[in-house]
């Protein structure tokens, strides 16, 4: 089973995932969940922290996240609440206070390229008097500055250089900042769950919440528990594996079913080039997809006048859960695929969607369960929807599908789209729209590099899993949505397409 970026912050990540996942399965959470302390912390010394017990203080908040309880109880009545089904209402990417640490950098450095010139622009610019002159080279006082960063920007030798704390760097929209203390704080108002600062911190301090222990509950209940599986599946548990052998590991994990969220992708086609013919340019001037929730998500707290262009069509997994719950309306419905974004996206429609989990939890109990994949069943696996619909894993994939849809419709519209990967890179194309700086008229926003395959709840690198996702899209019976006649026909028969 592939893993990118196998760090040793991954490493703990997953021993944590995995036996939790085994107690669980044995029902021996409660009973032993103290027990999970031992795949870390040794009494004979650290081997990550300053001491042994600040790798307990730091573990003990890790597993009550993944247990998705506050973090300040203790293990067992986090394992108590989980095992009862209970799930805090916390955000679902938190800092793990006792992990972060407050990286102790100054903003702004004078470096050895400093020549003490006679213009002292770096002094003269300072609005705090900051900058002073010591040992022939410039100084700042940190008591005083302010981090406005006019001293490198008057700098004409570049000698003063800007240094960000990786999680905040690695932030398109600014959600994260170094609290009073220095330890990571995120704004909620800004945040827009994508996951970047939890893969940029090299110390494991930030992290998502897990209900991988109330997905196994409901299947130990004997509920029909139904996987809704992301269109990027195929690209993220290795070469050698393939389609219908993870297909057979869900079921041997106890799930009834397994949804193609790529069906699902079918039927948002349809309905997405259905608003972009009625809306376009009639009514507005361009439209964006809606299937990424990290994306509309940056869009209505960000740049608020651009959400009426925002398609109004639900994303592949609401549509898939939706399909799911009419057939049955008892169905525990689980979206399982590479995205942090959709456990926000699965509580907003709670009606529909129950649980979300990412390929990292799901691969996680599989190791849990004692399962291999490489003894899995190589059943045949006939995917349920079109090239197009698989192809939504990648970037770019959304934006030909509803092209071709439209085409296909009415050939005589043009849709002239404009793809966006990276949350920088999406805002930089909500504002190049806005102003009218380009003539594109349908914008596809993906908050991860490479679309869904980049996603940080993933196993695989994104040029690995687009390799993998390409071989199913050729595989794929349907060109496109239209050819896909089971889609069409579901599409008229439940309708309520647009409630976003």
């Amino acid at each position: 089973m592939a893993i990118s970026q196998t760090t040793e912050v991954v490493r703990i990540r997953s021993k944590v995932l995995a036996e939790i996942t085994k107690l669980t399965y044995e029902n021996r959470l409660e009973k032993d969940i103290a027990g999970v302390m031992d795949i870390i912390v040794s009494e004979e010394g650290p081997r990550y922290r300053c001491c042994v017990h600040k790798e307990k203080a730091v573990l003990r908040q890790r597993i009550n996240l993944t247990l998705s309880q506050p973090l300040n109880i203790t293990q067992e009545e986090a394992a108590e609440g989980a095992m009862a089904g209970k799930v805090e209402a916390m955000p679902v990417i938190s800092v793990l206070p006792e992990a972060c640490d407050q990286c102790p950098i100054d903003k702004y450095l004078v470096t050895d390229a400093c020549r003490n010139c006679l213009a002292h622009n770096c002094i003269n610019s300072c609005p705090k008097k900051a900058i002073m002159v010591v040992q022939n080279r410039a100084y700042i006082d940190k008591s005083r500055c302010v981090e406005c960063g006019l001293c490198k920007r008057s700098c004409q030798y570049g000698a003063i250089i800007e240094i960000s704390r990786p999680c905040e760097r690695a932030c398109a929209v600014k959600a994260i900042v170094a609290g009073g203390d220095r330890k990571a704080v995120i704004d909620q108002e800004k945040c827009v769950e994508c996951g970047s600062c939890r893969e940029a911190c090299p110390f494991g301090a930030i992290s998502d919440s897990s209900v991988l222990v109330q997905v196994i509950q409901q299947i130990l209940a004997g509920k029909q528990v139904y996987a809704m599986l992301a269109p990027a599946f195929a690209g993220h548990f290795g070469p050698r594996t393939k389609p219908g052998q993870i297909v057979d590991a869900i079921k041997q994990l106890g799930f009834s079913e397994v949804k193609e969220v790529a069906y699902g992708a079918d039927i948002v086609t349809l309905n997405e080039a259905e608003e972009f013919l009625a809306t376009v340019p009639n009514e507005r001037p361009f439209m964006t997809s809606s299937c990424c929730p990290a994306f509309v998500s940056m869009v209505e707290k960000h740049y608020p006048d651009v959400t009426p262009m925002v398609s109004s069509t639900v994303s592949p997994m609401i549509a898939t859960a939706r399909l799911t719950k009419a057939s049955n309306p008892e169905a525990v419905t689980v979206f399982i695929g590479p995205c942090i974004a959709k456990k926000a996206e699965a509580r907003k429609y709670a009606e529909l969607v129950d649980y979300a989990l990412t390929f990292e939890e799901l691969a996680a109990m599989i190791t849990g369960k004692g399962m291999d994949m490489d003894f899995m069943l190589d059943k045949e696996f006939q995917s349920s929807a079109s090239s197009t619909a698989n192809g939504f894993a990648c970037a770019g994939g959304v934006a030909k599908a509803v092209q071709a849809a439209v085409g296909g419709i009415d050939p005589a519209v043009v849709v002239k789209p404009l793809n966006a990967e990276g949350l920088e890179n999406c805002a930089e194309a909500v504002i190049q729209l806005r102003s009218g700086k380009t003539e594109a008229n349908f914008l596809e926003g993906m908050s991860c590099p490479g679309g869904c395959i980049g996603g940080p709840g993933g196993l695989a690198n994104a040029r690995v899993a687009k390799k993998l996702v390409d071989n199913l899209v050729q595989q794929s019976p349907a060109a496109n949505a239209l050819e896909n006649k089971p889609a069409a026909t579901d599409n008229e028969r439940i309708g309520h397409w647009h409630s976003r």
